[in-house]
């Protein structure tokens, strides 16, 4: 992202009392030319804005001494140092934190880890609003100079508000009394994309201001009346000429003759667009992870309850002969229970909750492997073709989490085509420089391998384009859609660390372009999938069973011994380190829920391996990533198997970590 060269020499001093804090911030914003500055805590940092003050604070909320909270308060109460922006920088991760720094006064709020790209978006904001109200206050500064009765100084005075006027960085119009624009300045022609001629014509003005005109008319003449002396306009929509929308932070004053009578009114617009647009964002971002914080709160016990749906049903089925006609009624039991597993699944994925087993891979090979089925989904009527270099470089993914990504959109791709059409599927390696991922803050310049999925349907329009991610949201009739194939997509796809850029056009078809950052190391070779008699992967070793839901414990004792295995079992951590220490034989693995009360699956391993070494350790969990990252669980050399369990699931898992 190209920091603007008006925000080059710009001193942030950065607030903090733990160093390494101190240098990551540094780290971050290190390359954009920043001068930065720091302060161990918040008395040390009073002293140096006294000193000298900076453009922008970054400033942590727990320090000794003065707390963060206290240094918001004081500089805000401080009338030389209220207009610096305060970036509010802590590792607090709920609301009422947030609520009190806001209320102090801080312009902004960042929660620990901080992703770099969005700390440089919001200090460039900051800074370039900053840098047009410290104008703002000139230009009012000037206006509201008295001019002196010597004509040198009337025609100095004149020339200087001239070129303030047409080289403002800001729009200022001058409205009369009868809502005409009388004069534009040429930053107001360039945010609305008219030439100055175009913009004096009350035509043009009304196309303009056809939005929110009622509220500006109803200010204007209280202005004129005299009944405010000024009205800031938060949020005023314009039309632009292309026909998309400016966002205007207007301030609005009335210029008087020596007798006090209104003559004309003063608009200043501050382009607050890319403003909106993060803070539509945000709410966005909200939402999803506020579904996703339902979605962790259910996924533990629905997992539970689909593992002993699903495992049973299919263990029935498995024990009756073929013809019986029994198998049917068990089998439709079990698809109906993955169908669910399925949904679950899909919450997670754009919650960018669910757990990931990422290894190095090749595009070419994923979209080659599942080339044929998807020439199935689509259909007679779709003509496929896919395009992939033989050597492709290698992204870190879950090859099953991009199958999936795939699956989503060729079929999305079928429904946009339903009297056929074509579909391409292409993957190449790409250099991402630094004027596109300025445009996409998620992403970093450098070589990326990118997949594209391209059709040729119906289109969306832009209404459609603006939500198509959201959660539930689907433009399918009732009955044929979730809404949460797209929201799986661009979930999936974040948490692989890559980024989405979308094309549509009404009648002319989609176009998916995603972007994996390249990483250095040779594809894993795909291994054919063997599906040997579930018997091969038995066993008679003795496993201790740590489960503290009962239906879920018995669900894995009975599949375990089904399988030839002895096998423990214990509802908590404490019950089993009880029976370990009264265990005499050999325990060659333990089989433990991740989160469970009182003492985590992680605990009760790091205390048993100190008693019996070899034992080894196989963990599941229902819960999603965040909650086995808490538990200290996710590790690419920790043996896992997420639940819901099933017969084969399981024991092909016990099997391999036991060998």
């Amino acid at each position: 992202m190209e920091v603007e060269r008006s925000d080059r020499s710009a001193r942030i001093l950065i607030v903090d009392d733990e160093r390494l804090n101190r240098e990551l911030l540094e780290a971050m914003l290190g390359a954009d030319g920043f001068v930065l500055e720091t302060s161990v805590d918040g008395e040390d940092a009073l002293g140096a804005i006294a000193r000298h003050p900076p453009d922008l604070i970054l400033l942590d909320l727990v320090m000794p001494g003065m707390d963060g909270y206290q240094v918001v308060a004081a500089l805000k109460a401080d009338p030389g140092t209220r207009h610096i922006p305060i970036i509010i920088v802590t590792g607090l991760d709920e609301s009422a934190p947030r609520l009190r720094g806001l209320s102090a006064g801080a312009e902004d709020f960042l929660t620990k880890p901080i992703d770099r790209a969005e700390l440089r978006v919001r200090v460039r904001n900051l800074l370039r609003l900053k840098a047009h109200a410290d104008y703002q206050h000139r230009f009012r500064q000037l206006l509201e100079t008295e001019v002196g009765s010597r004509t040198a100084e009337l025609v100095e005075s004149e020339r200087l508000y001239r070129s303030t006027f047409d080289a403002a960085p800001v729009g200022i119009v001058h409205v009369g009394l009868d809502g005409r624009w009388l004069r534009i300045n040429q930053r107001m022609c360039d945010l609305l994309g008219y030439p100055r001629e175009e913009l004096e014509t009350l035509e043009v003005q009304t196309t303009v201001e056809a939005q929110d005109a009622e509220v500006v008319v109803a200010d204007l003449s209280a202005l004129s009346a005299g009944t405010l002396e000024r009205q800031v306009i938060d949020e005023k929509r314009y039309r632009r000429r292309d026909g998309s929308e400016l966002w205007g932070r207007v301030n609005v004053s009335v210029h008087r003759d020596a007798a006090g009578h209104a003559v004309h009114f003063i608009l200043v617009v501050e382009d607050i667009t890319e403003r909106r647009t993060l803070e539509a964002q945000l709410r966005q971002a909200n939402r999803v992870d506020a579904i996703g914080q339902l979605a962790a709160g259910v996924a533990h016990d629905f997992n539970n309850l689909l593992s002993v749906v699903v495992s049973y049903s299919e263990m029935l089925a498995e024990d009756l002969a073929p013809g019986d006609p029994m198998r049917e009624d068990l089998e439709e039991i079990r698809t109906a229970g993955w169908r669910a597993v399925e949904l679950t699944r899909q919450l997670l994925a754009f919650s960018r909750q669910q757990v990931l087993q990422p290894i190095i891979v090749d595009l070419s090979t994923i979209v080659g492997g599942m080339e044929k089925m998807l020439s199935r989904v689509l259909g007679e009527d779709v003509i496929l073709t896919t395009s992939c270099p033989t050597s492709l470089a290698s992204a870190l993914l879950d090859p099953g989490q991009i199958e999936q990504v795939l699956m989503n959109l060729v079929v999305n791709a079928r429904d946009a085509m339903p009297l056929g059409g074509a579909l391409s599927i292409e993957a190449a390696e790409v250099e991402l420089d630094a004027a596109f991922t300025s445009d996409h803050p998620e992403m970093r310049p450098g070589p990326h391998v990118m997949l594209s999925v391209a059709d040729t349907g119906s289109g969306m329009d832009e209404a459609t384009q603006a939500r198509m991610f959201e959660p539930f949201f689907t433009t399918k009739e009732v009955g044929r859609g979730t809404g949460l194939g797209l929201a799986t997509v661009i979930g999936i796809i974040r948490q692989s660390g890559g980024a989405i850029v979308v094309t549509s056009e009404l009648g002319k078809g989609t176009r998916f372009k995603m972007y994996f950052p390249v990483v250095a190391g040779t594809a894993v070779p795909e291994i054919p999938l063997l599906r040997p008699h579930r018997r091969t992967f038995g066993g008679h070793e003795t496993i201790l069973l740590v489960e503290d839901e009962a239906a879920v414990r018995t669900l894995a004792r009975t599949i375990l011994r089904r399988y030839g295995y002895q096998v423990l079992e214990a509802q908590s951590g404490g019950d089993a380190l009880l029976l370990c220490e009264q265990h005499p034989s050999p325990i060659h693995l333990l089989l433990t829920d991740v989160v469970m009360p009182r003492m985590s699956g992680r605990q009760l391993a790091e205390r048993l391996l100190q008693v019996r070494p070899d034992m080894k350790v196989l963990y599941m969990s229902g819960h999603m990533d965040d909650a086995v990252v808490r538990h200290g669980v996710l590790d690419s050399t920790i043996s896992f198997v997420h639940k819901p369990i099933t017969p084969e699931a399981l024991i092909r898992k016990v099997r391999r970590t036991l060998v």
